[in-house]
């Protein structure tokens, strides 16, 4: 049983020992307002609905569960007291974080550009979720004194099952400015503002509590961050070096066969770093371009009167424009031209064309922001996951960008999920660890003959 906590889709999911879902189910659970008035999850509703949902779950006749885990979102804390009881807002990590307690910190801890380099966290504010703490501390010190400990969600997630609290890596390793990568421990600043007391020990990712129900033993796991979540069936099915490129708002390239030390031009790129559940670095670069490919659709839909479906359904035609790489950038050497009559052009092919033109701009920007990530080591595949894997123009123009290497869409049910099964397999499955786990679709570069 697995609990998958999204911002949006909070779900609960099955898998067999074969690892194939054999169950699903879906909520969304209403936000409600901190007291800024900043929109934030609603802790209490999520408590209840973990609850309820595992007891259904086992008291289901037709399943016999013999271990959970939970994957969820991370840069989110759970400040709860003695009694694992949440105590203040889950606050929202796209909250707007002060300048001021911003500058205070950067200037009393190394400098923003030594301390992002130390800490692989390029400087995002509430993103970097130890900077929520500096803040909590700085502006309600009544509050801070309160807390037993600050749980990272998913940590919590297990505590309501558990009744124990844990720290984990892999949330602890994500952008939270908490984690020294040079000497592998926390940093420095965390003893000396007394955050240390606050954060319970670190218990390994794969490891698990035994719970008792009806004369049988669950394995219950400590939680997972869920984009480190989703590399594991990767890591699982993989072993020489690969880049997974996941797709959605974000488009994030992880190396986990690069370990090397963040450089400045890396992090004023976007680059960070984040830890496997085995404490590996994993070298990311991030990319908007989800979000930027949405509002421009929309736009295009607008100008050209057609739908944004019609337009996200338009295939590839390799005619349509004309490339060539040069120094490692894609340039396009000439606009789009109609083969029709111009009497017969409508409204749709324009659109067409211009959606042509809108997916090789990002492909640019997605081609910059990977190689980031390649540099130092000799990757023979790219996987690209998420919703731009299936669109057909975008990954033809990614095997054209990167003619050396393997570009597959990779289909994969449920990523983080799965990774949160596979983390505490040893616990609960007799049989071998699975490595056929993902489906690829080879793409080749469409220039070379």
């Amino acid at each position: 049983m697995i609990f998958d906590v999204g911002k949006t889709n909070k779900k609960i999911l099955l898998f067999d020992t074969h690892y194939r879902l054999v169950f699903e189910s879906s909520v969304q659970l209403p936000e409600i307002k901190d007291e800024d008035g900043f929109p934030c999850e609603d802790v209490h509703a999520l408590t209840n609905w973990i609850k309820v949902a595992f007891e259904k779950i086992l008291s289901d006749e037709r399943f016999e569960v013999k271990a959970v885990n939970f994957s969820a979102y991370g840069a989110s804390f759970v400040y709860v007291d003695e009694n694992l009881y949440p105590v203040l807002t889950l606050y929202n990590y796209l909250k707007p974080y002060p300048d001021s307690q911003k500058t205070t910190f950067y200037e009393q801890y190394e400098g923003e550009t030594e301390f992002s380099k130390t800490t692989a966290s390029p400087v995002l504010g509430s993103l970097n979720s130890g900077m929520q703490l500096f803040r909590l501390k700085k502006e309600r010190p009544e509050i801070f004194a309160k807390i037993k400990y600050a749980l990272h969600l998913p940590q919590y997630l297990s505590s309501i099952i558990t009744k124990a609290a844990y720290s984990e890596i892999t949330s602890i390793g994500c952008h939270t400015n908490l984690w020294n990568f040079k000497s592998n421990g926390y940093h420095d600043w965390v003893f000396q503002e007394g955050i240390k007391e606050k954060l319970p020990p670190i218990l390994k990712s794969d490891e698990s509590f035994s719970l008792s129900h009806r004369d049988t033993q669950i394995a219950v796991g400590i939680g997972l961050h869920d984009s480190s979540s989703a590399l594991i069936p990767y890591l699982a099915s993989f072993h020489e070096p690969f880049v997974l490129l996941s797709t959605g708002t974000w488009c994030i390239s992880l190396n986990p066969f690069n370990n090397s030390t963040l450089s400045t031009q890396e992090l004023e790129n976007d680059c960070l770093c984040y830890l496997t559940y085995k404490g590996q670095p994993v070298k990311a670069s991030r990319l908007f371009a989800g979000y930027e490919h949405e509002q421009k659709v929309r736009q295009l839909a607008d100008q050209y009167n057609v739908s944004v479906d019609r337009i996200t359904k338009t295939e590839y035609n390799s005619s349509a424009t004309s490339m060539v790489i040069s120094d490692g950038v894609l340039r396009k050497t000439k606009k789009v031209t109609s083969q029709l009559h111009p009497s017969d052009i409508n409204e749709l092919e324009e659109a067409e064309k211009a959606y042509h033109e809108l997916i090789i701009e990002i492909v640019q920007k997605q081609m910059i922001s990977t190689k980031l990530v390649l540099q130092g080591n000799i990757v023979k595949r790219i996987f690209i996951d998420g919703g731009f894997s299936k669109n057909n123009i975008y990954m033809n123009l990614m095997a054209a960008v990167f003619p050396e290497i393997e570009i597959y869409a990779a289909s994969i049910a449920q990523a983080s999920a799965l990774g949160a099964a596979l983390a505490i397999h040893r616990h609960w499955n007799n049989n071998s660890m699975p490595t056929e786990l993902i489906d690829l679709k080879f793409f080749k570069d469409a220039t070379i003959d």
